[in-house]
């Protein structure tokens, strides 16, 4: 299957919510903690990378208590560093066979007792924990990720594409999930850096990393495409997509949560004459930005 904007075809399903049929036993390539512990004694620029042959869920801590992002099949990922407790194992471990015995113990697709391994996405340079099972739905990469070059006019090319993306996934059921990237079910960034993605454009992960990214734009100028992003004044918590104007009024599409938001994705206004969730947001505006590159990773060097 050709690639679209140069994303790999499995992103993209996974993306669109188009799935897949795959095998959910583990791979026969599966990847062995030995392997983890050669490749973190080599510097980080030359560790190998690895690709999801499943979608997987990442933590925030090791201990997997709080989502942190999801991978489609496809993506690439490099490991970073071990657990705490996964280190203790295998220093307390049966000598050489200690990463065996703790692989044979580790249980299920996502248990936490033996530990967990922190990995860097390669697309977006996003680092989350692993946990030690889901070894099984990694395989090694064919080559190292090369991240795209997009030019700000090939974006603007592109928006309409994204902004359907967005549109799309608002029209089928669906909720607000924290650290939701795949369909049907996003938090607000894992929104934008989906759409994005699907016409070729690489984001950060998290709503105050996408704004770090893109180049400021005063209200008065926003055009569709561009970001709006909300939150308290020490830090950024929420992003949108600005569609543009309608009746006179600015209006974006966002996917926001239970507690301030509507707990799926929605078009409001940024205005203070809207309903609770408009004028909540309205008080936390913060700025806008335009994005005018794919994001390029450098944790690797």
């Amino acid at each position: 299957m050709p690639t679209v904007f140069g994303v790999n075809p499995t992103i993209l399903a996974y993306a669109w919510g188009d799935r897949p049929c795959l095998h959910r036993r583990p791979s026969m390539t599966s990847i062995a903690l030995d392997r983890v512990l050669a490749d973190l004694g080599q510097p980080i620029p030359d560790r190998p990378e690895y690709r999801c042959t499943e979608p997987l869920d990442l933590f925030t801590r090791p201990d997997g208590e709080e989502l942190s992002t999801q991978v489609a099949p496809g993506r690439q990922l490099w490991f970073r560093q071990l657990s705490a407790d996964l280190a203790a194992g295998l220093d307390t471990g049966a000598g050489a066979n200690s990463g065996a015995n703790l692989e044979a113990n580790s249980g299920a697709n996502g248990d936490f007792n033996q530990g967990a391994i922190e990995v860097v996405l390669c697309e977006d340079d996003y680092a989350a924990w692993l946990p030690l099972a889901a070894l099984a739905h990694l395989a090694p990469a064919i080559g190292p990720y090369r991240a795209p070059i997009v030019s700000r006019s090939a974006i603007v090319d592109r928006i309409p594409q994204a902004i359907a993306f967005a549109q799309a996934a608002m029209a089928v059921p669906h909720c607000y999930l924290w650290g939701g990237t795949i369909a049907p079910d996003y938090d607000c960034s894992g929104l934008i850096q989906a759409a994005f993605m699907s016409v070729g454009v690489w984001l950060p992960r998290n709503s105050y990393q996408q704004q770090e990214f893109t180049e400021p734009v005063e209200l008065e100028n926003l055009q569709p495409g561009d970001l709006l992003f909300f939150g308290m004044p020490a830090k950024t918590n929420h992003v949108a997509l600005y569609l543009g104007k309608t009746i006179g009024q600015h209006c974006y599409l966002h996917s926001s949560g239970y507690e301030q938001g509507r707990g799926r994705i929605a078009v409001d206004f940024l205005s203070d004459q809207g309903d609770r969730v408009a004028q909540a947001y309205f008080s936390q505006y913060k700025g806008a930005g335009r994005i005018h590159s794919s994001y390029q990773p450098s944790l690797k060097g």
